[in-house]
């Protein structure tokens, strides 16, 4: 092979050359789009089982509503889910003091704090407030002291738990006739609960 024949042959030489680097380029090239290609089907991949999985979630909430609606509107028309309801406890009282035939109730009623035994109840999102009552009215005799809770946990005014009780004779009187015979001084939680959050809106 002579110079001219080297001289012919470098045109297509050049040719095939630059051929070979577009191919390699394309070939590259093709790859990168591939794997950005299959980056982006694992991205939306990911996606679509994280919107699965919030819509199947979505749907057990629904389902735990529907549930325990009925449970949580009865608690909320008692008075235990929401705001405090104070003039319901009073009536209560005085329902109760009636419906017993006692002699009247003195009360003292504290500022509402958070409730300290919250969390041995795991109320999840709920928060637990009480209120502390402290009562004093006198009874005929002891059984009436119980009696008189039944009637005021039966008015439906709220929840509340007894935390102590005193009982205390009084002085007899010398009259005949329908007279109390022991005063009681009693201590209990209002108890109410919230969202968590709500007690923080305006």
């Amino acid at each position: 092979m002579n110079h001219g024949d080297l001289k012919a042959l470098q045109a297509p030489l050049l040719v095939l050359v630059v051929a070979a680097f577009v191919a390699a380029a394309a070939v590259y090239y093709t790859d990168i789009l591939l794997q950005e290609a299959r980056q982006q089907l694992t991205r939306q991949q990911a996606q679509l089982r994280e919107a699965d999985t919030r819509l199947h979630k979505s749907g057990e909430e629904k389902e735990i509503i529907a549930s325990y609606l009925g449970r949580y509107q009865q608690l909320q028309r008692i008075g235990f889910i929401g705001e405090e309801q104070r003039i319901n406890w009073l009536d209560g009282l005085r329902l109760a003091n009636q419906q017993m035939d006692l002699f009247g109730i003195d009360y003292q009623i504290s500022a509402q704090r958070p409730y300290p035994y919250a969390a041995e109840l795991s109320p999840g999102r709920l928060a637990l407030h009480q209120s502390v009552m402290k009562l004093r009215f006198r009874l005929l005799h002891e059984e009436d002291l119980m009696r008189f809770f039944s009637a005021l946990s039966g008015m439906g005014a709220g929840l509340f738990l007894i935390d102590e009780c005193t009982l205390k004779r009084t002085q007899a009187s010398a009259a005949i006739g329908y007279q109390p015979n022991l005063t009681a001084d009693c201590e209990l939680s209002w108890i109410t609960a919230q969202p968590v959050g709500a007690e923080k809106k305006p």
